[in-house]
This record gives C-alpha cells, sequence and structure tokens, in this order.
C-alpha cells in the first residue's frame, strides 16, 4: 500500500471546528460578520495581549490596511526585511509606496536591527524619513524588538508588524503582534491555526481597528442606503470561517506543544550532524515552531538543499526551500536594498521540513532516514 504524501503543514482539525462550523451552519449566519466573528476578533485579541481586533479575509488585507491607517501613501518608502514571503512588499505597492529591503541577521534570519537603524538615522539626517517599518516574525520567531521599537519610537516612525506565521510566539514573554502600531496575522491552510483563508489585524488603538472595519465593508456609511465617501475593500472575514478560527484557537498550544515536539526530534537527529544547523533563534525569542528549518552546507556534506529536496520528493514527501529574498525576485528587481548576503545564502542551503500538527512519528522518521542516507552516504 502506498504511503499518503505528506505535507509541509497541512491543517488539522477536529470535533471543536466541527461543532462550530456547524453552530453557525445552523444558525444560518453564513455570510460576513455575525456572532462568531465577534467573538473570534475578542479571543484572538485577548490571546495577543491586545484590546482591538478585525477579522479580514487574509493577512495580506490586514497587512494593507494596517499599512494605510499609519499614514503610508503614493511614494512613500517602507523599510522591511528581504527574506520574507512577496505579500508583505506587495500590501506596500497596493499603496503606491516603495519597499526597501534590509538583510537578516544570521543569529535568527529575521531583519538586521543594526541595518535597518543605520539606514533610518541616515535617511533621517538627510530629511527622507520612511513613512512606516514593516517587522516580520520569521517562521514563528521574532527579530530584536527591544533594539527594533525602541528606533522606531526615537525616530518616530510607525512600526507595523507582520505576525502572519508567528501567533503564540513571544519575545521576552511579550507575545507577537503586539509590538507595533498594529499587527497582521494569517490564517492560510498552512499556518499553525487556519481559518482555511483569513487574517486578523490587531492594536492597542481603538480607533485604529474601528477604521479597519469601516475599510474592510466597502468604506459603507451609517445611512439606510448605500453611502460611500471614500474607497473601501471587501475584506472582512465570514462567520463560517470564524467559527472554524475559534475552534482552531483553542487548541493553539497544543499545536505549538506538537511542533516544538517534532523540531526536538529533528534536531536530536539531524542538528548534530556536520554540515547540518538547526534554523536558530534569536535571544529572547520562545517561538511557536510554526515551521523546523534545517541549513545544509554543501562543501562539508557533499549534497545540498536541493538535493534534499528532491530525495524527498521522490518519496511524495513535500519539503520546501525558505523564502526567496525579495530583492531577487523579479517584480523587485529594481527596489532599494540594504544589504542581502546573508538573505541570499540563507536562502542557497535552507530547507524547510514538514512540520505539521497531525505529523506522525513514523512519518517523522522516514524523513529523517531519508536525509541522514543523503547527507550521510550520498544517495
Amino acid at each position: 500500500m502506498t504511503a499518503a504524501r505528506v505535507y509541509l503543514s497541512p491543517p488539522d482539525v477536529g470535533s471543536e471546528e466541527r461543532d462550530l462550523i456547524l453552530d453557525a451552519f445552523d444558525s444560518n449566519w453564513l455570510a460576513p460578520l455575525g456572532p462568531h466573528v465577534d467573538a473570534f476578533e475578542q479571543e484572538l485579541a485577548h490571546r495577543v495581549g491586545l484590546k482591538h481586533a478585525a477579522a479580514l479575509s487574509s493577512g495580506t488585507a490586514a497587512l494593507h490596511l494596517g499599512l494605510k491607517l499609519v499614514g503610508v501613501g503614493t511614494g512613500d518608502e517602507v523599510v522591511m526585511p528581504t527574506l520574507t514571503f512577496v505579500a508583505t512588499a506587495n500590501a506596500v505597492r497596493y499603496l503606491g509606496a516603495d519597499p526597501v529591503f534590509v538583510d537578516s541577521d544570521p543569529a535568527s534570519w529575521n531583519v538586521d536591527v543594526n541595518l535597518l537603524a543605520t539606514y533610518l538615522y541616515e535617511r533621517a539626517r538627510r530629511g527622507r524619513r520612511p513613512s512606516a517599518v514593516v517587522s516580520v516574525d520569521l517562521l514563528g520567531g521574532c527579530p530584536d524588538y527591544d533594539a527594533l521599537t525602541s528606533v522606531c519610537s526615537d525616530l518616530e516612525i510607525p512600526l507595523v508588524e507582520d505576525a502572519a506565521e508567528a501567533l503564540g510566539a513571544s519575545y521576552r514573554g511579550q507575545p507577537a503582534g503586539s509590538f507595533g502600531a498594529c499587527a497582521a496575522f494569517s490564517f492560510n491552510g498552512n499556518k499553525i491555526i487556519t481559518t482555511s483563508g483569513g487574517g486578523m489585524l490587531v492594536s492597542r488603538s481603538a480607533e485604529l481597528v474601528e477604521r479597519a472595519r469601516h475599510l474592510a465593508s466597502q468604506a459603507r456609511e451609517p445611512f439606510a442606503h448605500y453611502e460611500h465617501t471614500e474607497l473601501g475593500y471587501n475584506y472582512r472575514l465570514s462567520n463560517l470561517l470564524a467559527a472554524l478560527g475559534r475552534g482552531q484557537l483553542m487548541g493553539l498550544d497544543r499545536r505549538i506543544a506538537r511542533r516544538k515536539e517534532i523540531y526536538t526530534r529533528y534536531s536530536e537527529a539531524l542538528g548534530s550532524v556536520d554540515g547540518i544547523d538547526m534554523m536558530p533563534v534569536g535571544d529572547g525569542v520562545d517561538p511557536n515552531y510554526w515551521l523546523t528549518c534545517v541549513r545544509l552546507d554543501r562543501e562539508r556534506l557533499g549534497v545540498g538543499r536541493e538535493d534534499v529536496r528532491l530525495a524527498l520528493e521522490e518519496m511524495d514527501v513535500e519539503s520546501r526551500a525558505v523564502w526567496k529574498p525579495l530583492h531577487l525576485q523579479p517584480l523587485y528587481r529594481d527596489a532599494e536594498r540594504v544589504g542581502g548576503a546573508v538573505a541570499e545564502r540563507v536562502f542557497e542551503d535552507a530547507l524547510c521540513l514538514p512540520s505539521g500538527t497531525a505529523l506522525s512519528c513514523d512519518d517523522q522518521e522516514r524523513i529523517i532516514a531519508t536525509v541522514q542516507r543523503l547527507v550521510l552516504h550520498g544517495r
């Protein structure tokens, strides 16, 4: 009997999700808005240690609105890491602004705050202060928020946190998603919790979140008829999907614990191999272990990231390179950047291994055995 395909990070659902979805179905609250949307917003905000949240159709929508609401507009500059998913930069371009890409810190793969700070202070000295900084909580970890928030505060530059991958992670005990003027989460199908597709914008500011809700509902004015005075968007989450999200959120701690177990087993089996390094965890960071990534040194091993990926694919096991740095993407080849060599090396060497909550022990052992056989024996 052929084993089923092993995916990188598939959804993991259970009875809680089923019960809540059926409740939404039976109530006939299927369209955007409804009691599960309200409850999901409250529960997610509480988990992040904030009071205000707006449930949206995607994490990209949350980033788009967050950037708009901190004042980013046409011709502005927004500084962000180069090692991230393209949506981080696309949300900037939606507003007619230009992204500036900053290299990674070797100690965490998150943004190099020293490089970023040097760029920001030089820009401010020349009277060309960027309109915002976007941090990215890469692959379930966090950057050095002590330094990052200090720089942004000193220069009075809004910080928008792209926490799409990091729900449940923390930096020095403070939850990911609680560091900026606002933050965006993603509940795409591969995230640690999912609403199939969806996102959330969170903030300490009630006014910012209320504005986000207004804009996300086509900016409809409170009249008996349809009245619109500004451009809005169709960005609200459905009550049905919010019910799914509530069920997923109930099991977040269990999901984090399981993914940490998966990371630990990979680390025990592969981390001691000369030429394989585990993705680093920054000082003070408690990650959510969304994805386990290993870095494969071709010079020491004789095989590289792509060799291992193809060997796993032959076994019907999905693995994937980390994000291709945005300054290497054809879409953004002309964008300004600060450094880039560290992110490029990470992209060339690093592989994300299957890390889903429901990954079986047998499947993980097959993956480990395949990697060990290839790196130790070249086949």
